[in-house]
């Protein structure tokens, strides 16, 4: 609402409380005539019933002009009343007297909370002056506060989208802080070099999964941040934005602020929706900006990591042998899983090997420790030098004391842990090597299950190596190689997640298929590393 004035100047409620009608009517009449509303009450209850009322409907007076000699209560025990009220908190109150003042009673009215002491009768232009500077003091002191927390709001907003793990949880958290800043829904999407966008929404009530409406969004905002860098900022019209993107059935308007990254491949736009007749907030679209900034910086290396990640997983497929091409191996019946670690974390460098050796079938479970495409890398290198070790020979020590020093000698700084059987299908006899990896479980038949008390330092230390322990299979004995991924969890102990584990494959039904599937249904979802899996019975 404003007055008639030429630079639109915002009318200004005062609300006036005396109990002589008098002087509530000469006050009102000043202030009145300054262009400012008036809302007249005769004592202090009056006057908490009607602030009571006005919080409930959102209309808060800008200032109380309060008489000192009420007759219910005095005017400082009305202004502490209201001051004890943190929704009234901030209105300033101006106190005024008829009567002869000392300065007692003016520092009284200051103690209580008061804003300004007024003594009256006084010149129109004074009682005006007073009013102005104690609303404009309230109005610079709210606003200070606004501020303090529009950025308290986008740092916490900025820390959140830091924090994702991928694209779609940067989304999320941008279209919640989005929404904070602007107190209203807001839709966000995250556009890689690839052009998938990756949406986040907040305080919407989107149309039924819509593709058409969402692909369009996002070449809308592919097109605005072509050949752009830094942000960009613009009101798209109904007509052009999505219907039903903000809230069902309805068009609107919708304001874009998009952030393109340095390498102007990434872009992230902040929708919100936008009154055509609404008054821009120059504060609020420098917040949004800022926040479309962070989160371009941040979605980079996020996307950057997803093409690493594809890298990585393509890599590993191409040299783990798929279940359907597993090399013939006679005498034995050989089932392999491989499971990449869940989207949101890296990839490893598990793996899995079977090969045919002079003296049997040697198998292979390992894992190099850390996460990236390096730790893949190396995993190929330890896979394709087992291979060639297994030409000339078959001791499964030997070789894991050749793969240690191969560590040694080229990758100084990676240790790996493996576990390699060497199985005679003939005799059932298995050699055990183990170099710091998850034991073997042994399946016998009728359901009992037990670890194979194998245990060594893991590659790339240069430690002496134990000699190989042995076992023997009998024909309807299952041999089960695992990696720590299938069954380690943050706050369990290992010792409890391998009894599990034991547990569990104890009780699978018979077969390999089976057993792997029911081992990955229990422990395989959504996990944090990869998991690699070996099972061999004799055949």
């Amino acid at each position: 609402m404003y007055g008639n004035g030429t630079q639109r100047t915002p009318v200004t409620t005062v609300l006036v409380v005396d109990d002589v009608a008098a002087s509530r009517y000469a006050m009102g009449a000043v202030l009145s005539r300054a262009g400012h509303q008036v809302v007249p009450v005769a004592s202090g209850g009056e006057a908490l019933v009607e602030l009571d009322v006005r919080l409930r409907d959102g209309t808060l007076p800008d200032v109380a002009l309060v008489d000192v000699g009420l007759p219910d209560m005095s005017g400082f025990e009305l202004c502490r009343r209201v001051r004890a009220r943190p929704p009234m908190a901030a209105l300033p109150v101006v106190h005024f007297s008829a009567a002869a003042t000392a300065p007692g009673d003016r520092c009284r009215g200051l103690d209580a909370g008061g804003d300004a002491y007024l003594t009256v009768p006084a010149e129109p232009q004074e009682i005006q002056a007073v009013v102005r500077a104690a609303v404009r003091g309230a109005r610079r002191s709210t606003g200070a506060e606004t501020a303090v927390h529009r950025l308290t709001l986008l740092s916490e907003a900025i820390v959140t989208v830091q924090a994702a793990r991928c694209p779609r949880e940067l989304a999320a958290a941008a279209a919640e802080g989005a929404a904070h800043l602007t107190d209203s829904p807001a839709v966000v999407f995250v556009v890689g070099p690839d052009g998938e966008p990756y949406r986040g929404t907040a305080r919407c009530r989107p149309e039924p999964a819509d593709s058409g409406a969402h692909e369009a969004a996002a070449r809308l905002v592919t097109r605005l941040a072509e050949g752009r860098t830094g942000v960009t900022s613009a009101v798209v019209p109904a007509p052009l934005w999505p219907a039903g993107m903000f809230r069902p059935g309805v068009e609107e308007d919708a304001r874009l602020t998009v952030a393109t990254a340095q390498d102007g491949r990434t872009a992230v736009c902040l929708a919100t929706p936008v009154r055509r007749a609404a008054i821009t907030d120059p504060a609020a679209d420098g917040l949004l900006a800022r926040l479309a900034q962070a989160c371009a910086l941040a979605a980079e290396p996020l996307l950057l990591y997803r093409v690493e990640r594809h890298v990585a997983l393509t890599l590993q497929h191409s040299f783990l042998p798929q279940p359907h091409r597993l090399p013939h191996l006679p005498g034995v019946d050989i089932v392999v899983r491989y499971v990449p670690a869940s989207r949101q974390t890296e990839i490893g460098g598990d793996f899995y090997a079977a090969l045919g050796t002079g003296e049997g079938v040697l198998t292979a479970v390992g894992d190099v420790v850390g996460h990236s495409l390096d730790a893949a890398t190396v995993m190929v290198e330890i896979r394709h030098a087992l291979r060639a070790y297994c030409v000339t020979e078959s001791d499964p020590v030997v070789l894991a004391g050749r793969l240690d020093r191969m560590l040694q000698r080229y990758h100084p700084d990676v240790t790996a842990t493996v576990c390699l059987a060497l199985v005679d299908p003939g005799s059932g006899r298995v050699r055990i090597a183990n170099a710091g990896h998850i034991p073997p479980l042994i399946l016998r038949d009728g359901g009992g299950a037990d670890y194979v008390d194998a245990c060594g330092p893991l590659l790339g230390l240069g430690l002496d190596r134990p000699a190989p322990t042995e076992r023997h299979l009998a024909p309807t004995d299952r041999l089960l190689m695992v990696t720590d991924g299938l069954i380690e969890t943050r706050g369990t102990p290992l010792d409890t997640s391998l009894e599990q584990l034991r547990t569990a494959a104890a009780d699978a039904p018979a077969g390999l298929e089976p057993l792997c599937d029911v081992l990955l249904g229990c422990f395989g979802r959504d996990r944090e590393d990869d998991i690699a899996m070996l099972a061999l019975r004799l055949g």
